[in-house]
């Protein structure tokens, strides 16, 4: 009986006393080698209790295993806030970080297949041109001579060789595919001078630092207007090459404007830009496919050798799907283990629905979703067991029609023996688990419980939030609002859209769809960012360091900390932890961070300041009865209510309404960026962004993250912001935002190559009763349980 008790236990991920972030001290068990999905409203402790809590001391522990040498390279890991873990099994993390927005990076570089396919040519290309470093962009052809040290007959002499490197890179515009041509006058206005504005690059301000370098560098009239300037002075402000100077009494080097710009922010991945540089970088700078290599970044030598009649740089460019069957049509038995594995790797790709993509594609340009699921190809065809898979909603960027295919993936790994742990909202997931841990009740400090553990019947049995709303289907508007205007989109061909012509309309709420890869994002990102009163929201990372937060992004810290001031009669510093009022022990950081050298580094609360980062003699002063630590532990919601109390202080009041009306009222004014999820850090934009009246909003899949419950609260956001005279353009998936659109674009009708055509412009009801498309099927599916089609 206790061998029986024993085995029984290994079966089992047993979790006590989980207190990471806002768990409550709770005790739970996951079964083993079972699909587990994780359920509760957006900040009820999914992500705590499955990330923070499991993943990462699975991980922690392995990093254990390794050398001290190696675990000084490694990622620092904490312990998480927890009285025991027990069966833990090795955990591999899929998140839907965006990958490296380097720009030679492409799908390719980033998952191994173009190390393949370089094999491949290698080893069968014909002519011969070398190694398989022969045939990267990445890699220069370079020659030359060297003295090597060696020894002959007892004496050690030195002798001079040459050398060469074969490489792939074209040098024309080294292994980046294209080249640039920069308008100097969408640099200069130049009627101005320095002091007057006259360099208009964002962010080079008359009175900031960068524009200081140049007025009082010497080598420039800062006060003539850039037209009166000589030759040597225009070369000098432009082009001169670094040099040391001195601005203020302070050394510092000096570069002309177009190198400088060209370091921090032409040689950067467009799509990694935040919207305004974008906008001005596709102003400034003319991109054009490289001459020498035709845009494919190979020089002549990697694109002569062939196979089959394609060269390498032919293959690449291949849709994924098209490559695949290139591949499986190559017989030749001397490479056939190469030719399988890469065979199963592209297979791979179209499993998991990215099919359309292709190799040469910059992975910059990947969603978050996309993202998640090239990740997810390396693992597929691992013959590692017993591990444990963690997804972070791997349904996001997925259209309702591929979301089958992502389950049956997300099975066929437990089926081979693994723990598969999800975080998801999605229904048609939580239909498929074998086990569903639902937490809640509410999010922030009203949550951190389990409200539900057992199977899907059980849920949807249950008195749970989740339970209540798993069968939720929505209904179609009686009415629809008319449009003030449209917003033209004439030849629009980024990615795969073919030349589409399309009115985007004003003043309602469109929905953009279409299954995954269809062009969704390339048709509306790429023709209305940027443009004049358009606002982009979207859920790229929010920059800033470990000290930014909620708070200080939203510039609500800024008045809280002059009301303070002002009631006490001292200064604003005093009560930032970044200056004037840290605490002297861990400067504002509320931890004290112990190097231990070759091993991981500690990390420990301040015991001075008790974590709060701030002074004693700070937190000697209070208003409204509460110490600036206190406020910045405030969730939004119980930060309007003490702004309300103490009064005087409009523009915060406005700012954390907004903020509770985009559904993070839940998250705390002082906790780390970093901590936010995608969804949230794109509604923590948008209730700065809401301020704006008459302007063209663009969101990207706001639901992300988002449980059924709150997708309500998001649609009557979106109608606040229509009814208050602006546009609202969503790139939505979700069916429940689809029925409430005043107007859809639907964009198809496959993905890739199937794609880049508008297939539906019209009203949700038409397209439910004559769309036709696979939208307007799982449109129809969605609403037909309360009403007829």
């Amino acid at each position: 009986m206790a061998a029986a008790h024993i085995a029984d236990s290994h079966e089992l991920i047993r979790v006590v006393g989980a207190r990471e972030n806002n768990l409550q001290g709770f005790d739970v068990e996951i079964p083993k080698r079972r699909l587990t999905v994780f359920t509760g409203v957006s900040g009820s402790g999914k992500s705590s209790l499955v990330f923070e809590t499991i993943a990462n001391e699975s991980q922690r522990l392995i990093n254990e295993t390794y050398p001290t040498f190696l675990q000084q390279f490694m990622g620092q890991l904490s312990r998480p806030d927890v009285d025991a873990l027990e069966n833990i099994s090795p955990a591999i993390v899929v998140d839907q970080e965006r990958m490296g927005s380097n720009a030679r990076s492409t799908v390719g570089t980033a998952t191994d297949v173009h190390a393949m396919l370089r094999l491949l040519f290698s080893r069968i290309g014909r002519p011969h041109v070398g190694s398989p470093q022969a045939f990267s962009f990445n890699v220069p052809s370079v020659s030359g001579a060297g003295s090597l040290t060696v020894e002959r007959g007892g004496q050690t002499v030195a002798e001079r060789r040459t050398f060469e490197i074969t490489g792939g890179m074209c040098p024309a515009c080294e292994g980046l595919g294209h080249v640039s041509d920069i308008d100097i006058d969408e640099l200069l206005d130049r009627s101005l001078s320095l002091r007057q504005g006259a360099i208009t690059v964002p962010g080079y301000t008359p009175d900031g630092w960068m524009v200081k370098g140049y007025a009082e560098s010497g080598f420039v009239d800062p006060d003539a207007p850039i037209s009166a300037y000589t030759e040597q002075q225009l070369h000098d402000l432009l082009y001169r090459e670094q040099t040391k100077v001195k601005v203020a009494g302070i050394n510092m080097t000096y570069e002309g404007l177009v190198p400088k710009i060209t370091k921090s922010m032409l040689q950067k991945d467009r799509d990694s830009l935040q919207p305004h540089i974008r906008a001005f970088v596709e102003r400034a700078v003319k991109f054009m496919p490289c001459a020498a290599c035709g845009g494919t970044r190979l020089n002549d030598g990697a694109r002569s050798s062939k196979i089959a009649g394609l060269s390498i740089a032919d293959a690449a460019a291949l849709q994924i799907t098209d490559l695949a069957a290139w591949v499986r049509g190559i017989d030749d038995e001397t490479i056939a283990p190469l030719r399988r594995t890469l065979q199963q790797t592209l297979d791979s790709f179209v499993d998991v629905g990215l099919g359309y993509l292709s190799l040469d594609r910059a992975s910059g340009t990947l969603s978050g979703g996309e993202a998640q699921r090239t990740k997810m190809i390396r693992h597929l065809g691992s013959a590692l067991t017993d591990m444990t898979y963690v997804f972070d909603e791997p349904t996001t960027g997925l259209h309702p029609h591929d979301i089958q295919r992502m389950n049956d993936l997300l099975l066929l790994l437990r089926d081979k023996g693994n723990t598969v742990l999800v975080v998801e909202h999605k229904p048609e997931v939580i239909e498929i688990a074998d086990h569903v841990i639902d937490l809640g009740p509410g999010a922030g400090r009203r949550g951190g419980h389990i409200t539900y553990q057992g199977d899907v019947a059980g849920l949807r049995a249950s008195d749970t939030i989740t339970g209540r709303h798993l069968d939720h289907r929505a209904r179609l508007k009686p009415s629809v609002r008319e449009r003030s205007g449209v917003r033209e989109i004439r030849g629009a061909s980024l990615h795969n859209l073919r030349g589409v012509d399309v009115d985007v309309p004003l003043g309602i709420l469109t929905v953009v769809t279409g299954v995954a890869g269809s062009g969704k994002s390339s048709l509306i990102h790429g023709s209305l960012a940027g443009r004049e009163g358009v606002v982009t929201v979207d859920q790229a990372p929010i920059k800033g360091s470990r000290r930014s937060s909620p708070a200080t992004y939203t510039g609500v810290l800024d008045e809280i900390r002059k009301a303070f001031a002002k009631h006490n009669g001292v200064k604003p510093g005093l009560f930032s932890a970044n200056s004037e009022g840290a605490c002297p022990a861990c400067r504002g950081l509320g931890v004290i961070i112990t190097n231990l050298g070759f091993t991981q580094s500690v990390e420990t609360r301040c015991e001075l300041c008790g974590g709060s980062g701030f002074s004693d003699a700070v937190l000697d002063y209070t208003l409204g009865g509460r110490t600036i630590a206190e406020v910045l532990a405030m969730s939004v919601d119980e930060a309007i209510v003490f702004v309300a109390d103490v009064g005087n202080m409009a523009a915060a009041a406005g700012v954390l309404a907004r903020m509770a009306e985009a559904g993070v009222g839940y998250i705390t004014l002082g906790q780390a960026l970093s901590t936010l999820s995608g969804g949230e850090r794109q509604r923590l934009k948008l209730a700065i962004s809401m301020a704006k009246k008459g302007a063209v909003y663009v969101l990207d899949e706001p639901t992300t993250g988002l449980h059924l419950a709150d997708v309500a609260g998001l649609l009557a956001l979106l109608d606040r912001l229509v009814d208050a005279g602006n546009s609202v353009i969503a790139i939505e998936h979700h069916q429940a935002v689809m029925a409430h659109a005043d107007w859809i674009i639907d964009v198809g009708p496959g993905a890739g190559r199937d794609g880049g055509r508008v297939v539906f412009e019209g009203t949700p009801r038409d397209l439910v009763t004559q769309g036709g498309t696979l939208t307007a099927e799982h449109l129809a599916r969605y609403v037909s349980d309360t009403q007829g089609a």
